[in-house]
């Protein structure tokens, strides 16, 4: 197998409780563990852990002590986790424990993705073109949601012990959301149709909108219009797929302006949310997003614009479960051979991940420039994925 340094994700509640789980995951083969430090809600498994087998997480949280003075007075702050935080310091004591095995630990610092948030403060969600709130989306257009965001993104990241972070979700989330009991499957929506339902009208981005050109009220009824046959035809073909077709839809020049807004917001908060990290951080502490080349697209894996990211943060983070593709425009715009440009791979089977294929799937990423890998999810996946996962690493 190519040789590249290799991670993979963690929860804290897969190690605290688990005097075997550090040891487990340092046999793997990896060098690198990436632990979340703030999550969303979640229902996990633990195949192997001696106390539980579900960690259901109900709203999304920290999973450490919050650093109270940073966060008093404040309407918007960090939930602390339920129940099903296994101590008062989940993150920190399993940090411990995967150190002393001898991997290097990064946090994992989930951002615009709450559902918490949007439901004790209906004000800070994506409102799409029909008035419909989207709870699990903090807009990142609203001054009051960023500068939440970019405290969070300091203090999750740079947590005793970390070498590094990588931030999910730093930039839009929209409509698509893996959401208990999603009921949204009747009508299949394009990628195209996917931008058009999550662009936000909240009072912040209708003036974004406007500072862009374009009439937030023209652009709604153009995106409630272009939508329509989407709904008769219950598929993807009435909208079409890709930039191409966001144009088609409402015209370039109002897609032009939807655009201009939202980049410009997502830049802005990438480059604070690094920048706050970075001035919190010791030296050398590395900082990569989870990132989407296609600055349109929305969700964990922010759609960003490869040649700024790469000069705003040390790396990335690149999906490639689906193939390694998308790491091409990232390792075009790479000139400091310092930055990082790692291939996200699924090692879960059940969740369409392929750990039989792990050798060739990392040079096929290694063969498009990918520096680094990352393995979705040591504590997921089951006993005979890991077995793969170890074999792989150790040819």
């Amino acid at each position: 197998m190519t040789r590249m340094r290799t991670g993979a994700f963690l929860y804290p509640w897969d190690v605290v409780g688990d005097p075997d789980a550090a040891a487990r995951v340092a046999d793997l083969g990896v060098q690198q563990v990436t632990l979340a430090s703030a999550y969303h809600s979640t229902r996990a498994l633990t195949p192997r852990h001696p106390r539980h087998r579900i960690v259901t997480a109900g709203h999304a949280a920290v999973l450490y002590p919050v650093d109270e003075d940073r966060w008093s007075g404040r309407s918007l702050r960090p939930y602390a986790a339920g129940d099903w935080a296994p101590t008062a310091d989940p993150y920190g004591e399993a940090a411990e424990a995967l150190a002393a095995a001898g991997l290097d630990v990064h946090s994992w610092v989930v951002l615009a993705h709450n559902s918490r948030l949007g439901a004790d403060h209906p004000d800070t969600s994506v409102v799409n073109a029909y008035g419909d709130r989207y709870p699990w989306a903090p807009c990142i257009g609203r001054p009051a949601v960023r500068a939440y965001l970019i405290d969070l993104a300091a203090e999750a990241a740079v947590r005793p012990g970390a070498r590094g972070t990588e931030l999910e979700s730093c930039g839009w989330y929209g409509l698509a959301h893996l959401h208990a009991h999603d009921k949204i499957s009747g009508v299949a929506l394009g990628d195209a149709a996917q931008y058009l339902m999550s662009l936000c009208f909240c009072p912040d981005c209708r003036t974004g909108y406007a500072e862009a050109g374009a009439d937030a009220g023209e652009l709604g009824e153009a995106v409630r219009r272009a939508l329509e046959p989407v709904w008769g035809a219950g598929s993807a073909g009435a909208s079409g797929a890709g930039w191409p077709a966001v144009e088609r839809l409402i015209g370039a020049g109002l897609a032009a302006a939807t655009l201009a807004w939202r980049t410009r917001a997502a830049r802005t908060l990438q480059e604070s949310a690094v920048a706050a990290v970075r001035a919190a951080a010791p030296p050398g502490f590395r900082v990569l997003l989870h990132a989407d080349p296609s600055a349109y697209h929305c969700g964990a894996n922010a759609g960003v614009e490869p040649r700024h990211v790469l000069g705003v943060a040390d790396g990335v983070v690149v999906p490639c479960t689906g193939g390694p593709e998308l790491l091409t425009p990232f390792v075009e715009h790479r000139a400091d051979p310092g930055t990082v440009v790692a291939a996200n791979l699924t090692v879960v089977s059940g969740m369409g991940g392929s750990p039989g294929t792990l050798a060739e799937d990392a040079a096929r990423a290694a063969a498009l420039g990918a520096t680094e890998l990352r393995l979705y999810h040591a504590g997921l996946a089951s006993d005979a994925d890991l077995g793969l996962v170890r074999a792989a690493l150790r040819r």
